[in-house]
């Protein structure tokens, strides 16, 4: 797993890099003035947040995980049409590149 963060202090602190080395993940840190570095991630996680019914509060955390899981899976995947591959889902995708 990778974490991609800005350089807040937050972000850099001893308490994060010892959290991350116990459950064994990557931190990421974006480059001064390049905004860019983290778009994908905020592209990715504000699609589930305008997508996902929000409008009430989960019953639990294990619902909401199930439900971010199926809606990965299920829709993101294989159904939602992306711009950066023409247009096509990723599973779409992924088999016209593995039949070419």
């Amino acid at each position: 797993m990778v974490f991609q963060s800005d350089r807040g202090c937050q972000h850099t602190s001893r308490g994060l890099v010892r959290f991350a080395d116990k459950f064994r993940i990557r931190l990421s840190v974006g480059r001064t003035g390049q905004c860019w570095d983290n778009a994908l991630a905020e592209s990715f996680f504000a699609a589930p947040k305008r997508e996902l019914p929000c409008d009430r509060p989960w019953p639990s955390r294990a619902s909401a995980r199930t439900a971010i899981f199926q809606w990965v899976k299920g829709w993101y995947n294989l159904k939602r049409l992306h711009i950066t591959v023409g247009y096509r889902s990723p599973a779409d995708d992924e088999a016209a590149t593995a039949a070419a």
